[in-house]
């Protein structure tokens, strides 16, 4: 009686499989000796794994485990009659619920056939689909809706590709040679000299300092000092000059030997604005945490709903949630906007205090080569690199970069990209360096208006400071969109329109060069008494407890126009960046007791050097551990305290690397002139 129904039922799937329209002969003619195999009592190894690498239901729907990843590692096993296995993301809708499931088909079907054959019910076993749907009580509605399918095909290499790699392989492989021809050439000189005999590289004092984040090396550079002992070594004479300078300098600027001296130095050379190093690597580390989080939670925890349950509206789970760390990003605007005055007026001092045309062009020039080698090495290693790693059964947000960054890397390389549709992105971290340059651009316009009349630069600044306020506001109003930064892309709108716009970002940035302008030109101390400190002091610490604890507050979606949501909106940037300001400003003055001890720090300045390269490869090491994940991560709040660890550490050590090999050997070509 068994085999008497199993017979029907595969004939009933077998004639159901001839009717599925826009499916060709050779995928039906694999899927049905598949589904065939595994209806006998004793089915071939490959339609065990096949079925096998389904994706089951699991324990625990209620808390969030409604994706079924499958294993993609045991479907790319199957070595099937004439097809092999293929893995595929089938994505489904039910109530209100979407989730993913995985499946294993012959490599014969293509993305739009895979879908047709899951409208079709195709994939069944003894009356039961391979593919279930939710079932009741946990869900009430059964019917499922197939919105795309999304396959793991073999990536051949392509020109992309190929340029992409190439482009990475050349950036490394100039600073690599130039310290193999160093090398060789300081080996060759110290057999002349002879043994016993120090070369005055040897006494090269580490005049590294700490890399400001307008790319300005503070007092002498490593370049610079290791070109002058090259000068000794060499000779003073012009024959030398004419005959190895030029070669020589320009190897020795972009070679390890000079860019990897000094990093971890920790001398700050009695720096002015030492609490800067402090507050930009804690920004970072927030950056991290809340990076580490994001990305998982958009589809990797299997207890997605548990994790918001306990961590949602509580502050105390930082590593597990991160709070409102968009904050962070706000911090790093404010020190651009400082350190950018500080750096152009400098400029304009040493050019005579004039300000022209050419002196503008070169300040902008310094800005793209400080940020654009490394950035394009990010966007080629997330299209060269990302295509030929292997991948995992979450690697869909990978593959999204990969797609993304091949279609709009060019407007990474113009600094537009904030300025694209959300979802069109290319490295969509990179969206801080295109609204920094933006900014970047205007300080010598505000410097403009400074020299011109003080009055027309606060004039001119109060209209550009409510600018972002207005817009801001206006567009959370209008759009309903939801003050703190979604976890999910549960509200584009808030991407869309408002997140990386520089006409509601601009604000700190501002309030950093009115400070800059505030703190290269002050002739005394603003805080003339201990009453006056510790009254600003006070008062930022309660600015800032405030828009923290309010973005929790208002951090639901308003279902209509909401004025708290809209006045925190328009002004919490602000106000943040005024506390920011004072901090700086009173650790400056001599106000900041422990605090300025802390942010001040010996302990900073190396991890300041190398924290543009964190930042940038942090996010591809995040993306590319939970690509590689073949199930989905059980959220605990020890979980991703080691993960932030484990990302925070292994994004310094890469970050080191990247700045010895990229960034620094390109920062630095030609500061020094022959």
């Amino acid at each position: 009686m068994i085999v008497a129904w199993s017979v029907i039922v595969l004939c009933l799937t077998l004639c159901s499989c001839d009717h599925v329209g826009n499916v060709s002969q050779k995928c039906m003619q694999d899927t049905n000796a598949f589904l065939s195999e595994i209806h006998k009592d004793e089915p071939s190894k490959y339609a065990v794994l096949m079925y096998d690498a389904f994706g089951k239901l699991g324990s625990d729907i209620e808390g969030g485990n409604v994706n079924r990843p499958g294993s993609l590692e045991e479907c790319q096993l199957v070595n099937g009659p004439g097809f092999s296995g293929q893995y595929c993301h089938v994505f489904l809708k039910q109530d209100e619920t979407q989730y993913f499931v995985g499946v294993c088909v012959p490599d014969s079907c293509d993305e739009e056939e895979v879908q047709a054959l899951v409208v079709y019910e195709t994939f069944q076993q003894e009356g039961q689909s391979l593919i279930p749907p939710i079932p009741p009580p946990i869900l009430t509605e059964s019917t499922q809706g197939i919105y795309t399918t999304e396959c793991f095909t073999k990536i051949a290499p392509d020109f992309a590709i190929i340029i992409s790699l190439f482009v990475c392989s050349l950036l490394i492989a100039v600073p690599l040679a130039a310290t193999a021809y160093i090398a060789v050439i300081r080996w060759r000189r110290r057999r002349e000299v002879g043994p016993g005999v120090d070369s005055p590289l040897s006494a090269t004092p580490n005049h590294y300092g700490t890399i400001l984040s307008n790319g300005t090396p503070k007092a002498n550079t490593n370049g610079c000092a290791a070109r002058e002992a090259t000068q000794m070594e060499f000779g003073n004479t012009r024959e030398d000059k004419s005959k190895k300078s030029r070669l020589y300098t320009f190897m020795e600027t972009v070679s390890l030997q000079t860019n990897a001296v000094g990093v971890w130095n920790m001398a700050g050379g009695g720096e002015s604005y030492s609490s800067l190093n402090g507050i930009r690597i804690l920004s970072l580390l927030w950056i991290i945490c809340g990076h580490n989080v994001q990305f998982s939670a958009f589809n990797n925890f299997d207890n997605n709903k548990r994790w918001r349950e306990a961590v949602d509206n509580n502050p105390l789970y930082l590593c597990s949630f991160s709070g409102p760390v968009y904050l962070a990003v706000d911090t790093f605007l404010i020190l651009g906007g400082l350190l950018s005055a500080k750096s152009f007026m400098a400029s304009v001092q040493s050019a005579d205090d004039t300000l022209s045309a050419r002196l503008i062009a070169s300040y902008l020039f310094k800005r793209l080569k400080r940020v654009q080698p490394l950035h394009i090495f990010i966007v080629c290693l997330a299209i060269g690199g990302f295509s030929i790693v292997p991948r995992g059964s979450f690697w869909f947000m990978a593959a999204d970069e990969v797609a993304n960054c091949r279609k709009y890397w060019w407007s990474n390389v113009l600094l537009i990209n904030n300025l694209l549709t959300v979802t069109d992105i290319c490295v969509p971290w990179s969206w801080y360096l295109s609204v920094d340059f933006q900014f970047y651009a205007t300080t010598p316009l505000m410097i403009y208006f400074y020299r011109l009349n003080k009055f027309a630069l606060f004039a001119v600044a109060a209209v550009l400071l409510v600018i972002p306020i207005v817009a801001g506001g206006l567009i959370t109003a209008w759009l309903q969109i939801p003050v703190h930064q979604p976890s999910t892309m549960e509200s584009e709108a808030f991407y869309e329109y408002y997140y990386n716009k520089p006409w509601t970002r601009y604000g700190p940035y501002l309030i950093g060069i009115l400070a800059g302008i505030y703190m290269k030109t002050k002739k005394g101390h603003i805080v003339k008494h201990q009453w006056q400190a510790a009254l600003g002091w006070i008062s930022s610490m309660i600015v800032m407890a405030l828009v923290v604890w309010l973005a929790y507050v208002l951090r639901a979606i308003p279902d209509e126009l909401s004025a708290p949501h809209a006045v925190y909106q328009g002004l919490h940037r602000t106000l943040w960046a005024l506390a920011v300001s004072w901090i700086i400003l009173a650790c400056e003055e001599g106000y900041g007791g422990f605090i300025n001890k802390l942010l001040s720090m010996k302990f900073w300045i190396p991890l300041s050097n190398i924290s543009f390269a964190c930042y940038m490869i942090h996010p591809l090491l995040i993306v590319l551990y939970n690509g590689e994940q073949e199930t989905p991560t059980h959220y605990t709040s020890y979980n991703y305290f080691y993960l932030f660890l484990g990302h925070t550490v292994m994004s310094m050590i890469i970050g080191y690397v990247l700045t010895v090999l990229i960034e620094k050997p390109y920062m630095f070509l030609k500061r020094c002139r022959g």
